[in-house]
């Protein structure tokens, strides 16, 4: 039992990212666009790529709040986030 510990643990792991809510308009649904910054492997420029995701949202986020989201199982077709806290509020 001792050798799947480690197995269990390691699939407990789930992703995390930060983010900016972008839209609201559906219900307990929110879209959270997160952007890293990558260097251009030829020029070596700083680039700034993003990426949107559809998040399910129970604490009612508004549109510019930064957000924390957590992978979880599949909630619909395109769902596959969850929305964990809202780092900061949108004034």
């Amino acid at each position: 039992m001792s050798e799947q510990q480690p197995q269990a643990e390691q699939r407990g792991r789930r992703k995390v990212r930060q983010g900016t809510v972008v839209s609201n308009k559906m219900q307990k649904t929110v879209v959270v666009q997160v952007s890293r910054q990558v260097q251009h492997p030829l020029y070596k420029k700083v680039m700034i790529r993003s990426q949107r995701f559809k998040a399910h949202d129970e604490l009612s986020c508004d549109v510019g709040d930064l957000v924390e989201i957590m992978e979880t199982r599949p909630l619909s077709k395109e769902k596959r986030w969850r929305v964990t806290r809202i780092i900061e509020k949108v004034k």
